[in-house]
């Protein structure tokens, strides 16, 4: 094995898998982690005869670093080291170190959640953050609780260590310093807008010319591979792409050393990965990378071509020291280096989360929060996810796969389009369906052209069948790229080439894909909808489409609330009820309309938010009356009920005796009533459709009845509705505040001693004793000390007010009166 950076540290790698379930490696470019790890720990007695499942983000980098790997042990691939990669294994009975995809990773641990013969897994290049590496990290963190034996291991040359540490049970952190050679970097002007492609391949010759060895150019995607690639044509050197699409004998061509001739790898973020390219020792940065981001116009993750981070700016100038001291030419000045984010946002926070709800629903957990996430899927999105799945029928009701949504996984597009094309297909229009999805996965074609601004799809297919002028006007390279994936979908579906539904067999295609956004235009004449999902939508400029009943659109803004329609294809009612029947829910509606102020009762059908059809019930349950006349009264409170003061005093008495006495009483307080309106209240509404024959209702009776007879009895005895006074007036006894209120004239107390008291003596009332004008002159429980302390004050103040009225110096001995005034005045 070669003398790289990450071999001194080999021993302290394995010494702390041996003690611990995890760690964390923190390793630059060109270090040798992916190559020297795995076989180092690969005869570890703490592996006990298991392998070690190595992730790879990309096919390529999985094949090439099992090919490094086996050529250091002189082996050929499939003995000690194998891969797995989709639609290719080279795996053995020896096989002790396999290297896989993030993809199969997610595939194995889900056919054997045990991961019975794996003893360590390891996670390379972490830092990239799909959406399947951070589920099988999730997944496997589940795993180890039921496996303490099995170990894991996050590798990165720019990962956050301690967030991943804390994230795998406070994991020790080992870090590689250095790098294996220094790389010079050199900062190019950035280039004007639209002329990237010309700046990079200038550089590229710059590179060329200035420096001597191979080239490793970093593009955002094959089409600007493609652009350049023709630009160097007659550059002396091979020119060679690299990127995923590619076939198996291009890619493993551009990994190749040249034998003797200079090579130009042009490449996507690709070869940012554990890759090692033979000869280059020059890198040219274009600055620009291309990442999944979710599109809520369309509800479909494209690609979008953003700066890269500093994290992915240093993982590709790594490239060039791999091997030798090397040069990295930079596509942006130095100054703006410091301006780029510091790291390339996870794809679980940017991404359509459809995908990994389904993975979830596979592993039997529909609540990601119990499971571990460095970044956790938004709340949010993931529902919004679950909800979509439900509805193409991929989940049940409990969130749990359905063999439908297994067999959506098969076709290897994005959940919507792939069953919009089974469902169709199934209803013998499965060509349309696959010509939308090809449509959909690619720009207009009819972008600035005539007829770009009608939102009609039709338009687009009849463009793409050949059946409408304009064809030279649109891109040639997107029309061809359309009908080439077109007729590979229509392959994947068993469809002729010939076969060629009608058109108008778009819109309900296009409603299988969206059946949130299934459209009913809401006023005839106008340019509103609404759609299934409860939005709204609209066009913003009249449409031929703007006057169809029914609309299935494919592309809005992202307005939640009012999106504006970029396209759509018409649907008739008609194929609503046969296509999504299923879906259409009948609806007794009997509840409460506070407009009419009574108990509605209709009959709808509806799809989502729309309403296909609505009816009056003319006899409806009369429990469900009594149910949404209920309803109405706990929205609009107790207070619309004609309480009489009798009744109202009734449910304070009861009330003082709860306080005093404990829950031997009922609780007749309005939140407790409110809650028991069907025991107390319902009975007695039989017939009742409004609230005009409800408040001609009594409620004092039924409160009544919720006491025996022995609580009525004591209740009279312990909390009587008047206090006779010693001037022999019955006074009420207000018991709404507190503690219970005597309210009485102070000369109807005269002569009395003792302040009244009831429940059996135990509660002094609160006397109020009012002057002839009913005003409090004084609130006392005792009255005896009011007699003799502070009423001489109160008395030379009500003479003063009241000069004819009886106002004696001694109250205790003095005769109480209910007169306003002394006889004979």
């Amino acid at each position: 094995m070669s003398a790289l950076p990450i071999e001194p540290l080999l021993p302290e790698i394995a010494r702390r898998l041996a003690g611990g379930p995890a760690l964390v490696l923190q390793a630059p470019p060109g270090a040798g982690k992916t190559s020297l790890v795995p076989l180092k720990l690969v005869g570890e007695p703490w592996l006990a005869g298991n392998k070690i499942v190595m992730l790879e983000p990309r096919r390529l980098a999985t094949r090439a670093a099992a090919r490094r790997m086996a050529s250091l042990l002189g082996e050929a691939v499939g003995e000690t080291v194998g891969y797995r990669v989709r639609l290719d294994t080279k795996v053995g009975p020896r096989t002790r170190i396999e290297v896989v995809t993030d993809g199969v990773f997610t595939r194995m641990i889900q056919s054997d959640p045990a991961l019975a013969g794996v003893g360590l897994v390891i996670f390379d290049e972490f830092h990239e953050r799909s959406l399947d590496n951070d589920l099988g990290l999730a997944l496997a963190l589940e795993t180890q609780t039921l496996r303490p034996d099995l170990k894991l291991m996050a590798m990165s040359a720019t990962l956050d260590g301690a967030g991943i540490a804390r994230l795998m049970g406070e994991a020790p952190i080992v870090s590689s310093e250095g790098r294996a050679f220094p790389v010079a970097t050199r900062h190019l002007d950035r280039p004007a807008s639209g002329r990237f492609i010309d700046a990079m391949a200038a550089a590229i010759r710059r590179a060329f010319d200035e420096e001597s060895g191979d080239i490793l150019a970093f593009l955002p995607g094959a089409g600007e591979i493609r652009r350049v690639q023709a630009r160097l044509g007659d550059l002396a050197a091979k020119i060679l792409p690299l990127y995923g699409d590619l076939p198996q004998s291009a890619q493993d061509a551009a990994l190749t050393p040249g034998g003797g001739t200079r090579r130009v790898v042009l490449a996507t973020a690709i070869a940012e990965t554990s890759l090692t390219i033979e000869g280059v020792r020059i890198v040219v940065d274009g600055g620009l990378m291309r990442v999944p981001r979710f599109d809520p116009r369309t509800g479909m993750t494209r690609l979008e071509t953003i700066p890269v981070s500093q994290a992915s700016a240093e993982q590709r100038r790594g490239r060039a020291g791999r091997l030798e001291p090397g040069v990295c030419y930079r596509l942006w000045p130095e100054a703006a280096q410091r301006s780029l984010a510091p790291f390339t946002p996870p794809e679980i926070l940017a991404a359509d989360l459809a995908p990994l709800a389904l993975e979830l629903a596979r592993w039997g957990e529909g609540d990601p929060t119990r499971l571990a996430w460095l970044d956790a899927p938004p709340p949010a999105s993931y529902a919004q996810a679950r909800g979509l799945l439900q509805r193409l029928g991929a989940l049940d009701g409990t969130g749990r796969i359905t063999p439908h949504g297994r067999e959506l996984g098969t076709i290897g597009v994005h959940p919507r389009l792939a069953h919009m094309m089974l469902a169709a297909a199934a209803r013998g229009f499965g060509d349309i369906a696959a010509d939308l999805a090809a449509l959909l996965g690619e720009r207009d074609l009819l972008r600035g052209q005539p007829g770009a601004g009608d939102a009609d799809l039709r338009l687009r297919l009849a463009l793409l069948r050949g059946e409408r002028d304009g064809g030279a006007g649109a891109d040639p390279g997107a029309l061809r790229r359309v009908r080439e994936q077109a007729r590979a979908y229509r392959r994947q579906l068993g469809i002729a080439k010939q076969a060629e539904s009608p058109l108008d067999r778009a819109g309900p295609a296009l409603a299988f894909a969206y059946p949130d956004r299934i459209a009913q235009l809401r006023v005839a004449g106008e340019r509103q909808y609404l759609t299934s999902g409860g939005s709204g939508a609209y066009f913003r400029t009249p449409q031929p489409l703007a006057g169809e009943p029914y609309l299935a659109i494919a592309d809005l803004d992202g307005d939640r609330t009012n999106a504006e329609i970029y396209s759509a294809a018409s649907l008739s009612q008609a194929t609503l009820e046969a296509d999504f029947a299923d879906s259409i829910e009948i609806i007794e509606r009997i509840e409460w309309s506070k407009r009419d102020q009574a108990v509605v009762a209709r009959r709808e059908r509806r799809l989502g938010a729309l309403l296909l059809k609505e009816e009056r019930i003319d006899k409806p349950p009369p429990e469900r009356l009594v149910a949404a006349l209920l309803a109405g009264l706990r929205d609009l409170g107790l207070g619309v009920l004609a309480w009489s003061r009798e009744a109202e005093s009734f449910r304070a008495r009861v009330g003082f005796l709860r306080r005093l006495e404990g829950e031997a009483w009922p609780d007749l307080s309005e939140a407790a009533l409110l809650a028991a309106l069907e025991d107390w209240l319902a009975p007695h509404l039989a017939g009742m459709q409004r609230f005009d024959a409800l408040r001609a209702l009594d409620p004092l009776p039924l409160l009544q009845a919720r006491l025996d007879w022995a609580q009525r009895r004591k209740l009279d005895e312990l909390a009587p509705t008047h206090w006779t006074v010693p001037s022999g007036s019955r006074i009420p006894i207000a018991y709404e505040a507190e503690a219970p209120v005597l309210a009485v004239r102070l000369q109807e107390m005269f002569g009395a001693a003792e302040t009244p008291a009831i429940a059996g003596g135990r509660v002094a009332l609160l006397l109020h004793l009012l002057s002839p004008a009913q005003r409090p002159m004084q609130v006392t429980r005792d009255l005896l000390g009011f007699w003799r302390g502070s009423y001489a004050q109160v008395r030379a103040e009500l003479r003063g007010q009241y000069p004819k009225h009886f106002w004696p110096e001694d109250p205790l001995t003095a005769p109480p009166t209910a007169r306003a005034k002394r006889r004979g005045t």
